[in-house]
């Protein structure tokens, strides 16, 4: 895993409570990603590290710097400390680009949609943009959902592309706290919904469309549900997740233990709280764990079960890239009482 210091060269500010880090890129060693994929900031916060991860909202093909947005959370920590501490010329530590949420130019296809809630607009930006240069007869529809224009995240960037590609690009807005206004008929009142998806893609050749899904589980599902109506192959859907989705019956075996982690050539004893995964117990007690997107969908937090008994809960894709003894420990949860992982 390659780690990075980049430079902020400027902050821009999207709406009241988001904005977007612009890193400038390494003067030797130039950072290659892909449209959609995410980076990995870490920052020391009350003497413990904290990671997470921010999809990229620039394109590769397009934008001169590194830009990643970051909404600001209630309660959340890792948000909070960017929006009120970092500052333009600050240094901060990054992992390598990573995800599998991406365009891949090799695909014959005629229309793409891009369906996003809020904060999920972030890696579908970034795709819109390197397919709307890269492949320009394609059609991209964008169909984005939040509480009104004020809170639209990039509304200023996907106006302005609307201008640069009008027979490309359609975009439809649905706003929870909607306003009507003749001259914002592509505005709808609401949350995006089943039969807005039917109607859309009524007569379309379902074969020759992608689809890519970023927000709550909610969105998902319910695009989903509509896809399957339609009949759209599975393989041509495309999500981003950001959570892990537990199940308490998946938690029935699961007691608290104690776990022996292997990290750095020392052993150390853990206790694992029922409900909590072996990443976060590790974390809490001040072993810093190497660790990115926390959702069972990278590699960075993988130990090897030496001992005992693992089961990984919440993946929502399967993982055929591991080998028998690999867990992710950022979803694992201990079976037994004798426990050993390797980092």
């Amino acid at each position: 895993m390659k780690n990075y210091t980049l430079k902020v060269h400027n902050i821009k500010k999207e709406t009241k409570d988001t904005i977007t880090l612009c890193f400038k890129q390494p003067g030797l060693r130039k950072i290659k990603y892909k449209a959609g994929q995410y980076l990995t900031l870490s920052f020391r916060i009350n003497g413990r590290k904290y990671t997470r991860p921010y999809s990229f909202s620039s394109a590769p093909s397009i934008d001169p710097f590194l830009e990643t947005t970051i909404k600001r959370v209630p309660e959340g920590v890792f948000s909070n400390y960017i929006h009120d501490n970092v500052q333009v010329g600050d240094i901060i530590e990054v992992m390598e680009p990573m995800g599998d949420f991406i365009y891949d130019q090799d695909d014959k296809v005629d229309h793409i949609c891009f369906w996003g809630v809020g904060s999920g607009i972030t890696p579908l930006i970034s795709i819109m943009k390197e397919v709307l240069v890269s492949n320009p007869v394609v059609q991209v529809n964008l169909i984005y959902g939040n509480k009104n224009f004020e809170s639209t995240i990039f509304l200023e960037g996907i106006n302005e592309l609307l201008k640069l590609y009008p027979y490309n690009l359609k975009v439809w807005h649905f706003h929870t706290q909607y306003n009507h206004d003749e001259n914002h008929h592509f505005v709808k009142s609401g949350r995006i919904n089943k039969d807005f998806i039917l109607d859309l893609l009524k007569d379309a050749n379902v074969e020759r469309i992608k689809h890519y899904i970023c927000g709550p589980n909610d969105l998902k599902n319910t695009i989903k549900t509509a896809l399957d109506i339609l009949k759209c192959p599975k393989e041509n859907v495309f999500s981003e997740d950001f959570e892990l989705v537990k199940d308490p019956k998946d938690f029935e075996a699961i007691l608290t233990q104690q776990v022996k982690i292997n990290f750095e050539g020392k052993d150390t004893f853990v206790e694992v709280l029922k409900g909590k995964s072996i990443l976060e117990a590790a974390l809490d007690v001040g072993i810093e764990l190497p660790y990115s997107c926390q959702t069972g969908s990278c590699n960075t937090c993988k130990g090897k079960l030496k001992t005992g008994g693992l089961r990984m809960i919440g993946l929502l894709k399967e993982r055929e890239d591991l080998a028998l003894d690999d867990y992710l420990l950022c979803c694992s949860h201990p079976l037994t009482e004798d426990v050993y992982i390797q980092i």
